[in-house]
């Protein structure tokens, strides 16, 4: 098989992207593939013994079969859970497009059949003052997986999302809806509608779970993307 490699964006912060990005990779596991997980940028960690710890970074650990150092996983991470680019400058560091590229180009000797490169926040999240994090999978070539946090206000933010993301040239390899309200209402008018308006195939509907479980939310993935 030969090597894939995607890009996990969401509609906004706390879309699901991770929730996805982990049911995504404990699919792939299931069915013998070996997978790796990136989260090359981060904002919001717990300062540890060990250094600075995102949450969604060690979720992914967790979840891919191959075995990374924390720092090639996760190697931009900032303590202070607000936008990349305003951390880096409080505590006077300078992230650029070309070391998040390198970073993620640097994993691609590890022995993965499927890799998902998740990203921070929404699509239209600056890492400096020049660049955009949505330039870092056009630099690597990639499609995107849509995550779409089901909540009122859903359908704008997944229009402008996915016309961003074809704008910018990109391919939307699919699309996931991940109901993060349990009372939304209009659920399924909703769904019918994102299935209209984004140009790209469902890759699954995942209802409100509480707690999460990886496997769980495989069992509401189509994974034919990955493993076809």
């Amino acid at each position: 098989m030969n090597k894939k490699t995607f890009f996990v964006t969401g509609t906004d912060t706390d879309a699901g992207k991770t929730v996805v990005t982990c049911g995504l990779l404990e699919g792939a596991r299931m069915k013998g593939y070996k997978t790796l997980g990136l989260k090359p940028l981060s904002a919001g960690c717990e300062v540890t013994p060990d250094g600075l710890r995102n949450n969604d970074a060690l979720e992914i650990m967790h979840a891919m079969t191959c075995e990374l150092p924390y720092e090639q996983v996760n190697p931009a991470a900032f303590e202070s859970p607000a936008a990349p680019h305003i951390v880096a400058e409080q505590t006077n560091i300078t992230v650029t497009l070309e070391q998040l590229t390198q970073w993620c180009k640097n994993t691609q000797t590890v022995s993965a059949n499927i890799t998902l490169i998740e990203g921070a926040g929404g699509w239209r999240v600056p890492i400096n003052t020049q660049h955009m994090l949505s330039a870092l999978p056009k630099e690597l070539d990639i499609p995107v997986i849509l995550v779409v946090g089901m909540k009122l206000g859903c359908l704008n933010h997944a229009t402008l999302t996915a016309e961003a993301i074809m704008r910018d040239g990109i391919k939307i390899a699919g699309w996931v809806a991940n109901r993060i309200d349990p009372d939304m209402l209009y659920y399924e008018e909703n769904l019918k509608t994102l299935h209209r308006l984004i140009p790209a195939p469902c890759l699954g509907n995942i209802p409100f779970l509480e707690p999460v479980d990886n496997a769980r939310v495989a069992s509401y993935l189509n994974l034919s993307i990955l493993t076809d």
